[in-house]
């Protein structure tokens, strides 16, 4: 796992060298330093029902997904990519949940890698009690964390790296 971490920061610094002014290479990498951190890796469960989604994770009571992790357990913010910054520079991207069990879904999170202010989550009404519930998850900065949803007493933790390139995407958003 460590080896894969640190794969992937090599990756995103080949992906981000750009030529300057005279053809040599300027370093643009990701504003946060390279870290190991201990991704979740999705099981395939999908709250409130039989089937089986490979981007899934969770229990029969909640999950996120299907289509909730991201690929490899990083959350990319890059230049034309999904997501959003906030005034703050917050990191934000929709994140697909499921409720097997009755209940509003709370959303809470902390950076394991270095201080930061917790997370921030939206949780838009309009899906009932039960099943699917779209939300945004907001990222104060970069780095490892960790995010836990609760419906009544259940609940689903997961691990993801959150990654921004340079200016990160260009959706800018003012968030409460």
């Amino acid at each position: 796992m460590r080896f894969k971490a640190q794969l992937l920061g090599f990756v995103l610094l080949l992906l981000t060298a750009v030529n300057d002014s005279e053809g040599g290479q300027v370093s643009a990498a990701p504003s946060q330093p390279t870290v190991a951190c201990a991704v979740t890796t999705p099981n395939g469960i999908v709250a409130g029902g039989e089937q089986r989604d490979p981007t899934s994770h969770g229990n029969r009571q909640v999950s996120v997904g299907p289509f909730g992790l991201w690929p490899d357990g990083t959350v990319i913010f890059k230049p034309g990519g999904a997501g959003f910054v906030t005034r703050d520079g917050s990191l934000g991207m929709k994140f697909g949940w499921r409720r097997g069990v009755p209940g509003q879904l709370r959303i809470e999170g902390r950076r394991l890698d270095a201080p930061a202010s917790p997370l921030r989550a939206e949780v838009p009404n309009g899906y009932g009690d039960l099943g699917f519930q779209a939300t945004y998850v907001i990222f104060s900065t970069p780095g490892c964390w960790e995010v836990t949803g609760r419906v009544g007493d259940a609940s689903v933790t997961f691990v993801t790296m959150v990654v921004k390139i340079g200016e990160g995407p260009a959706w800018r958003r003012d968030v409460p």
